[in-house]
């Protein structure tokens, strides 16, 4: 395993048209691609009898490109902006540690999937990624709260425009509104293909 970090992660989603809609807001705002469009699969792992989920944590193992990363988030404080523990790290050897999860008693509970670019603006900390997802495209603003407001307003967004829900909350609504029977958040895979 590769080093870890730890950090508050504090940000919030705002819900777009399309793709192109949020690049058009972000060179206008002059932010620039700093890790291209890459496709990620996530798994959310918990106990039979979802511990993690009661305590509003998660362990999740993300896979984006040739990289595997392993993150806890601790539980999240909803306000304006949603705030929590984050804990990541680089694994070498995804497969070994699905095998140490299940010793644990830990089982995969939840796939999402999404594309996702990076943007950065120059002489700013704040981060703001593009995300593809099987239910709907979103900015997502990572930073101080005042940076996120400052940078919500600069692409036209109110406070009233601040989603806090993790994508799978947006998932599960998603299938509740179309009386749907949830599962994985996954594409299609014909629509993956053309995705890609």
């Amino acid at each position: 395993m590769a080093g870890g970090r730890s950090k508050r992660e504090t940000e919030i989603k705002l819900r777009l048209s399309s793709a192109a809609q949020g690049r058009r807001l972000l060179k206008r705002a002059g932010f620039r691609l700093a890790r291209r469009r890459t496709f990620e699969a996530n798994t959310i792992f918990d106990t039979p009898s979802r511990d993690l989920f009661a305590a509003g944590s998660l362990v999740r193992l993300r896979r984006s490109g040739r990289v595997h990363t392993l993150t806890f988030k601790g539980p999240a404080v909803f306000a304006k902006h949603k705030s929590r523990e984050e804990l990541e790290l680089e694994v070498a050897d995804a497969g070994a540690l699905g095998q140490i999860f299940a010793r644990l008693g830990f089982r995969p509970v939840f796939r999402y999937e999404k594309f996702r670019a990076e943007y950065a603006q120059p002489g700013h900390s704040g981060l703001v990624t593009l995300d593809e997802t099987p239910v709907g495209v979103f900015l997502e603003l990572e930073g101080r709260p005042e940076w996120i407001d400052a940078t919500a307003r600069r692409f036209g967004f109110a406070e009233a425009d601040y989603v806090t829900t993790t994508y799978a909350g947006l998932y599960f609504a998603y299938c509740r509104q179309r009386r749907r029977k949830p599962g994985d958040m996954v594409f299609a895979r014909a629509r993956k293909r053309v995705l890609s």
